[in-house]
């Protein structure tokens, strides 16, 4: 594990690098997560790139810092801390892929600052689903964001290993598909990490920025086309995942340039752990596609 020493935004990144000689790779992580969900991604891709992972702004070994949430952790917030681990790096225009909040962050750090990123490769959420997300059956799905920002929660959860157990248990098994059931070993790792006081509190701030996905799509217009995402994006999109239904892939073109999606059968919201194979094949694809002059 290394740790940035980025002071600009009083924010350090825990963070591992691995892998091998070979284009550079940002690897961002979800929630309920932290930098080992690619644990069965690394070895697949370690002898093509240079990967770093880290822990995003609130999560697992990297800070934690009160204050607004909006102005520290939103995903315009979380994207200048990554900005700041590639420029500490000196990488030179990694592919960036993530997931669940990992994939709104490095949505974000591609529309602000394109000259950093070659590549996209994300899973749910993504724009275009608009005011869909209040239909009823999806609502039952999303009461999580709701709960997040209620001092309620803190209460009832933040530095309360049992409860967090119990609660991060429920996610990981109801989000995934039928075929995944989070091991004994990795819910400790988790419970280690969110059970620690004021860890489950910080993990939440980007529910209290409004950076979740019900604010975010409640509050998205269709973009200019100059606009849009000019990033090339990889989209893999699960089957079984109960919060981002596949018919919310038809209006990507809106806010994309250049994207492609893959629906991925049998898997759930937890691409990288699920589906380590399809999203470490979807990386390395995405870095053959690099023009010449950024390989």
């Amino acid at each position: 594990m290394a740790v940035s020493s980025d002071s600009v935004s009083g924010f350090r990144l825990a963070y591992d690098r691995l892998g091998g000689p070979g284009p550079s790779v940002v690897l961002l992580h979800g929630w309920p997560g932290d930098r080992r969900d690619f644990r069965a991604v690394v070895p697949l891709l370690a002898d093509h790139a240079d990967l770093v992972i880290p822990d995003l702004r609130g999560f697992g070994e990297s800070d934690k810092h009160s204050g607004d949430p909006a102005e520290l952790y939103s995903a315009a917030a979380q994207a200048r801390s990554v900005a700041a681990l590639i420029d500490e790096l000196g990488l030179d225009r990694p592919g960036v892929a993530g997931y669940d909040i990992g994939s709104r962050i490095g949505q974000t750090l591609a529309r602000q600052r394109p000259e950093l990123v070659s590549a996209l490769v994300v899973s749910p959420p993504l724009p275009g689903i608009g005011d869909r997300i209040l239909a009823p059956e999806h609502q039952r799905e999303f009461w999580y964001q709701a709960f997040h920002g209620l001092p309620l929660a803190d209460e009832l959860l933040d530095g309360r290993p049992d409860a967090v157990r119990a609660y991060l248990r429920h996610f990981w098994n109801h989000w995934s598909g039928p075929e995944f059931a989070i091991d004994d070993a990795d819910l400790e790792h988790l419970v280690a990490r969110y059970g620690r006081p004021g860890a489950f509190t910080a993990s939440t701030a980007w529910y209290r920025a409004s950076a979740g996905a019900v604010a975010v799509s409640l509050a998205e217009t269709r973009p200019e086309p100059d606009e849009r995402i000019s990033i090339p994006t990889t989209v893999l999109w699960p089957e079984h995942d109960p919060l981002f239904p596949y018919a919310w892939s038809d209006r990507l073109c809106e806010f994309f340039v250049d994207v492609t999606v893959h629906p991925l059968s049998r898997a759930g919201h937890f691409t990288p752990v699920e589906a380590p194979e399809q999203f470490a094949a979807a990386v390395r694809d995405s870095l053959g596609r690099r023009p010449d002059h950024q390989s």
